[in-house]
């Protein structure tokens, strides 16, 4: 009894292990990182079969199966809270606002910030664009909703940047 609830629990943490991994790989490689990605791609294949040849060896046992697929639906969960976690990466802030301040104190964290004038359905208004580190973006979302919480505010993946005020502030970090 205790050898199949350890089985069981080597599948399980296997297959959340491996899927995991598949979903830090898969970002790594979005994000142009590929060696990255081969090295995380490397470890993920011989854990998914050793989980594989686990379940394929017992068939006789559908258990093995269920487990199987439990810790496919855990490692997905997994897998996107760690890369929540980590926040590889870089982010792009649009934030419409009538506030004229808001500017002034996302550049007092140091962070630059690009204002065109526009012009909604109720007048004009600042579109600042901001691009940050992601793991920032907290902190910026927290500025923005104390200073101006009817600001509309969209978040955009940023594969790569290249020069302007953004990469003199990562250098000297």
């Amino acid at each position: 009894m205790l050898s199949l609830l350890g089985g069981y629990l080597l599948i399980f943490i296997a297959r959340v292990s491996d899927v995991s991994l598949a979903t830090l790989r898969t970002l790594m490689i979005v994000r142009g990182k590929g060696l990255i990605a081969g090295c995380i791609g490397f470890f993920e294949v011989i854990i998914y079969i050793t989980a594989l040849n686990r379940v394929v060896s017992g068939l006789d046992n559908p258990i093995n199966l269920l487990v199987y697929a439990l810790g496919f639906a855990t490692g997905n969960v997994m897998g996107s809270f760690i890369e929540e976690k980590l926040a590889i990466g870089l982010t792009t802030v649009q934030i419409i606002t009538e506030q004229d301040n808001l500017c002034s104190l996302i550049r007092d964290m140091g962070f630059g910030v690009t204002v065109l004038e526009g012009k909604g359905k109720e007048g004009s208004k600042k579109v600042l664009i901001v691009s940050l580190p992601r793991k920032e973006l907290d902190n910026l979302l927290n500025v923005i909703e104390e200073n101006d919480s009817t600001a509309f505010v969209t978040i955009m993946d940023t594969r790569a940047s290249k020069g302007g005020y953004f990469k003199r502030t990562m250098k000297d970090k």
